[in-house]
């Protein structure tokens, strides 16, 4: 995901979208292994329970709102409202784009949707951070399941660094993207690799858990299990400065259109969803 910041009289963040293209296709299981479950113990969970039409809980979530692109000329509103974010009544947490007609803040959108933020609820260094998910499809649909540098506000993007664990194009209905930002390394340039689904099977066909295993000097991308990429600053070009040595919050955002997915077309059907079955964050055991 490119992710810029920008920012609010308040400081609230309002960074990024998702991303510019990026080369997709990292080879399955690189070469460190992912550490047994023995190894991590957990810290943090939302399992997304309470009854239908409830907003997600304030006290672990932040529903950003805003519609200014995001800085990767994106097209919908993110609203704080049910009808775009909410609990199903059965566990799940429920994220919708819709078409639709929106003015606030001095734009006037056709999309809306939802993007969630734990930042100032929860954030941690280092840990496994993974979510269940089945995210929506189509062309021009752009969800995401990522983190940023909890110093965003002093240090800005991307030298607070911004880790993906999970992000997808509608036009690749097959391929997740895990990318890694930073000073140097950011957008179309970043630390990125693709894993496609075996079959011509979409993403969108069913739900997949996605994660990361962040460590000092080592990130390790994953799906349903699969390790698919894993990044240390020995990536990095001469120079460069590795950003992943403290505190991260996470963000969870379905986008319509941008730079990276483009706009939807008449193939697009709206609403589109993602559902969310939970999201858990694990620190080491030892």
């Amino acid at each position: 995901m490119l992710r810029s910041g920008i920012f609010a009289a308040s400081l609230t963040v309002l960074a990024t979208g998702c991303g510019t293209a990026r080369p997709a296709g990292g080879s399955l299981a690189p070469a460190t292994a992912s550490a047994p479950a023995s190894a991590w113990t957990l810290a943090w969970s939302d399992e997304f329970d309470g009854p239908a039409g409830a907003l997600v809980d304030s006290t672990r979530w932040v529903a950003e709102v805003g519609g200014h692109g995001w800085g990767n000329h994106e097209l919908e509103f993110y609203t704080d409202r049910s009808q775009n974010a909410s609990l199903s009544g059965d566990g799940l947490l429920v994220i919708r784009a819709l078409r639709e007609h929106y003015e606030g803040q001095g734009v006037a959108r056709e999309y809306t949707s939802a993007r969630l933020k734990t930042q100032g609820r929860f954030e941690q260094t280092y840990g496994r951070f993974e979510a269940r998910l089945k995210i929506p499809r189509g062309q021009g649909l752009w969800p995401a399941f990522w983190m940023l540098g909890a110093d965003i506000a002093a240090a800005g993007w991307p030298r607070c660094g911004e880790i993906d664990i999970m992000e997808n194009i509608g036009r690749e209905p097959a391929t997740v993207h895990g990318s890694m930002h930073g000073p140097g390394y950011s957008g179309g340039d970043s630390l990125s690799a693709g894993f496609a689904l075996p079959g011509g099977e979409a993403l969108a066909d069913g739900f997949h858990l996605f994660a990361v295993e962040w460590e000092p000097a080592i990130v390790r991308f994953s799906i349903d299990g699969n390790l698919y990429e894993t990044r240390t600053p020995a990536d990095l070009r001469p120079g460069q400065v590795w950003v992943f040595d403290h505190p991260f919050f996470m963000l969870l955002n379905v986008a319509v259109g941008g730079d990276w997915p483009g706009s939807p077309d008449a193939s697009t059907v709206f609403p589109q969803t993602m559902l969310v079955d939970y999201v858990r964050v694990y620190r080491r055991s030892d």
